[in-house]
């Protein structure tokens, strides 16, 4: 089809001509110029497919005449340039495609027709767990048992890379997804047969954002979103809201990026930007490296938006050079950029916005987050403050506990009371005799994409390390400490500093290139710091580097996490306490035994960029990635199966999934759900973490009981993350998170439910199953913010395999949402400020609703009582595109992508 709006002009560079889509047709009847730059990316991306059936010249129309101020009702059609995995969620992706081969087989197609028809790059590092540290050789250790448990998957994920065409995997070893992404495989401009546009992707972690810092447009999505990105389908999303951050002012000294970003994210938060794009802009943004709005951008999921975009500028070509770019890709992103009016200097004209955030740099404070969530700021001078309510209210809970237990008739152990009571226990470890008590801090990492991408914060964490160690301070004994890095190219400049001894003196060894703590990939503690927070159920801390500090989601045992810089993870493990304010407090003392106080050691803004100028050089970069596809030679020598289908080898890690089983070339017609039983009733911030399996295999879970009968040790469990790719594992693992409250098993944590044809508590997942049995349908009850968290197919694929046809909740997370309809589960939404507890539904009903189509915007919920009276209601059905009913029509978004792909060969 033809549009009035998509002409192509000629752009001629450096003796070659290329093809691109300007906004020159459009400007007669419109102002393109007015628009934010986001969405100027999707306008391009709009106009350069208007010969597909998705988009209309209606659609162009709506977008260039887009109203800032308009509740998003509009769909629009998005085709990314790229799809970026990690091994976690890359893994069941890849796994569904092997399946698809399979099924196509199964209708009498081609297998071989299911492949990426965009390009695809896999990075493997989130496998890599904590288990030493602290050694010269830890990093060594680490990888050698990293590769011994994953074998089975890094096996599959090669046999992938040969089968499937484009596709590319980057073995485990080098670095954050996310920073080889911002250090090499980011394009800004795309090229591809002659045709230039912008570089777009969409990722299976939710901090694919942190690209945005480059000025490319991309997004986390669930798995099964990105698997339909990877076979040639739009992604349909509203036309968003888009929010401007103007920055003005400097930040400054002993100001961090760490500072910048849990500001930004407190406040975006407070403004709520929830499903919205977010721009920064203003004269502060000169002020800001690109490794600084990085930072910033990578924590888009944590203060809620969808993206949190920085424009194209001459940082960005710095930065571009500085990673080891070619001075001809450079110069083409100028040009293009320039031509296409998306290029951003001081004489840049302000856009319109949804609404507008200003953050004067100047008045930026030093700041930690926590003990449970990103937003949640904490000025430095109040911390020690802030946890020591924390500790009055655990105690109190505590007593309360005791009391309650003691009143049942209950007793407990003498020795454990005692410690209990005091709140310390005398721990030796390593050779020293210690008091571990409330506030101590037993996990020190500097960890995650969010900060280890910025030099100016490792950096500062070095020489700040290198101050201590002068004056002699060390780490506390109780404290795990790591270091790992996003790239092999930070701890190359940090030996060439001079840094990474000092950081080793104080027990920051190198433990990975890889996504660790912030996952919750911190390895066990040492087993006598485990044994006395037990014992004496302390509430100890974890401070870390990262983006993630929800609940359970660090370590188990630990409850209380806090987001902090580099430099300052280093000082809390000199300090090894939250008990501490480093304003009025020491860290210690000196040799000759004078007070040392943070003030003493930490490095100017000035020994800051002296050390990055003399330190990092473009040739860092281009040496490090020149054979990044390479792998070492175990890597190498994996055993690989050449053939176009996978063969499903007997594996505890890698199984065929049963989505597609019995799969007919049409789809039935949409049921209703019928007396739907209550599996799971929660409250308020549910996040994907509660939901979706993730961190250790306990042994007496469902899933560790399940790998046991297969033969497999608990010392040989793994993660969850890196069993994904079995759904045994994954399905009994879903709603099994420690810190789980099930309204339905009160005074439970985990996986503990109520079976109502029994009347008998027991786990979810058994649960599930004899409901499966029965053939009854499950729902889901749910508060606010529901699905909050990390981009998790699993938070969807777990619950629709365990038999969930329903969840209705007060509100839902952008991605959470999305991937419920793409696993063919209804969302609704309590409307009119209902909820749960104001219909005075406790979960033991039978749940009715009929059945939906494409023009469905509200249903009657029929929810029956055992003493057959009846709560009726209203709610919102939150498929919110036609595209997005097509795949709960079929059963899901993978579903429709076969059926569609078959259709297309016949």
């Amino acid at each position: 089809m033809s549009s009035a709006y998509a002409k192509p002009a000629t752009l001629e560079h450096q003796g070659q001509s290329y093809r691109y889509y300007p906004f020159n047709a459009l400007s007669d009847k419109f102002s393109p110029g007015r628009l934010p730059y986001s969405l100027k990316i999707l306008l391009e991306n709009m106009l350069r497919h208007a010969d597909q059936d998705f988009v209309t010249d209606e659609d162009i129309e709506a977008l260039v005449n887009w109203q800032p101020k308009a509740e998003p009702d509009k769909e629009i059609a998005f085709v990314p340039a790229r799809v970026l995995l990690q091994d976690f969620t890359g893994v069941p992706a890849i796994v569904d495609l092997a399946a698809m081969r399979d099924a196509m087989q199964d209708l009498g197609k081609q297998a071989d027709k299911i492949n990426p028809l965009s390009p695809v790059e896999l990075v493997i590092d989130h496998s890599v767990m904590v288990d030493e540290y602290g050694a010269a050789d830890s990093f060594t250790r680490n990888t050698e048992i990293e590769m011994q448990r994953n074998k089975e998957r890094y096996q599959f994920l090669r046999w992938g890379q040969q089968a499937f065409d484009n596709f590319r995997v980057v073995p485990p070893g080098t670095g954050i997804v996310h920073q080889v992404n911002l250090e090499y495989l980011a394009r800004v401009t795309f090229e591809r047969d002659g045709v230039l546009y912008p570089d777009t992707l969409v990722g299976t972690d939710s901090h694919t954002t942190m690209i945005n810092g480059l000025g490319i447009l991309g997004w986390g999505v669930g798995g099964i979103e990105a698997e339909a990105a990877m076979l040639g389908q739009p992604i349909s999303m509203l036309i968003p809201q888009v929010v401007g951050v103007k920055l003005s002012g400097a930040m400054p000294e002993g100001i961090t990026a760490t500072d910048l970003v849990l500001t930004v994210t407190e406040q975006l938060r407070k403004l709520g930007v929830v499903g919205k794009f977010v721009e920064f802009f203003g004269p502060g943004l000169s002020q800001l490296s690109l490794a600084d709005r990085a930072t910033i951008a990578n924590m888009a999921p944590e203060y809620g938006a969808t993206c949190g975009i920085f424009p194209v500028d001459e940082e960005t070509l710095n930065y571009m050079r500085l990673t080891g770019r070619s001075d001809e890709q450079v110069e083409l992103v100028r040009s293009y950029m320039q031509k296409m009016g998306m290029w951003h200097d001081e004489n840049t004209p302000e856009a319109e916005y949804s609404d507008l955030l200003e953050l004067d740099l100047s008045s930026l404070v030093p700041s930690i987050a926590g003990p449970k969530r990103p937003q949640d700021r904490i000025n430095l001078t109040d911390t020690k403050v802030e946890f020591a309510k924390l500790v009055t209210e655990h105690q109190e809970k505590q007593q309360q506990l005791i009391a309650k237990f003691e009143d049942e008739g209950g007793s407990t152990a003498v020795g454990h009371e005692d410690a209990s009571e005091a709140g310390k226990v005398e721990v030796s470890y390593r050779g020293e005799t210690f008091n571990l008590t409330h506030g101590d801090v037993v996990i020190a990492a500097i960890t995650s994409c969010t900060n280890t991408s910025n030099p100016a914060v490792l950096m500062a964490a070095g020489l700040l390390a290198r101050n201590a160690r002068e004056l002699g301070l060390k780490t506390k004994p109780w404290v795990k400490t790591s270091l790992a890095p996003g790239s092999q190219v930070v701890t190359g400049y940090l030996q060439q500093a001079g840094l990474m001894d000092d950081l080793e003196a104080l027990g920051f060894y190198l433990v990975g290139y890889g996504c660790t703590t912030c996952i919750g990939n911190a390895g066990p503690l040492p087993e006598p710091i485990g044994a006395a927070v037990k014992e004496a159920n302390l509430l100890v801390s974890s401070v870390l580097s990262g983006n993630r500090n929800f609940e359970g989601r660090i370590h188990q045992d630990v409850r209380t996490n806090y987001l902090a810089s580099p430099p300052l993870v280093v000082a809390y493990a000199l300090a090894g306490s939250m008990n501490i304010d480093f304003y009025n407090e020491p860290l210690g003392q000196d040799a000759k035994g004078n007070d040392i106080y943070l003030k003493d050691i930490w490095p100017s803004s000035e020994e800051i960029q002296q050390s990055i100028h003399a330190n990092i050089h473009a040739k860092d970069f281009t040496d490090r990635y020149a054979d990044v596809f390479e792998g070492d030679a175990s890597w190498r020598n994996l055993d690989v199966d050449k053939s176009d289908r996978y063969q499903w080898p007997d594996s505890s890690y890698v199984r065929k999934p049963p989505f597609f089983e019995g799969l007919r070339a049409e789809p039935d017609a949409v049921p209703e759900i019928k007396d739907a039983r209550c599996l799971v009733r929660v409250g308020n911030s549910i996040t994907t973490d509660h939901i979706s399996p993730a961190g250790a295999i306990k042994p007496d879970s469902p899933a560790g009981e399940y790998l046991q009968q297969q033969g497999v040790e608990p010392k040989d469990f793994n993660s969850y993350g890196s069993r994904r790719g079995n759904h045994e594992v994954m399905m009994r693992g879903t709603f099994a998170n420690v810190r789980l409250q099930n309204l339905l098993a009160p005074g439970t944590e985990g996986s503990a439910t109520h079976y109502f044809p029994d009347d008998k508590q027991m786990s979810i997942y058994a649960a599930a199953m004899k409901y499966k049995q029965q053939g009854t349908a499950l729902v889901v009850l749910a508060g606010k913010e529901y699905g909050t968290g990390s981009s998790r197919d699993w938070a969807a694929k777990g619950p629709a395999l365990l038999g969930v046809k329903l969840v209705i909740a007060q509100s839902y997370e952008r991605i959470h949402r999305s991937n419920l309809v793409g696993m063919g589960i209804l969302p609704l939404e309590f409307v009119d400020g209902q909820s749960a507890d104001s219909l005075e539904l406790d979960g033991s009903e039978y749940f009715t609703v009929p059945a939906v189509d494409k023009n469905t915007k509200r249903v009657t919920v029929t929810a029956k009582k055992a003493n057959g009276d009846e709560v009726r209601f209203e709610a919102r059905v939150r498929i919110d595109t036609p595209n997005e009913f097509q795949y709960y029509q079929h059963g899901g978004i993978l579903h429709f992508v076969l059926r569609k792909l078959a259709q297309q060969e016949s």
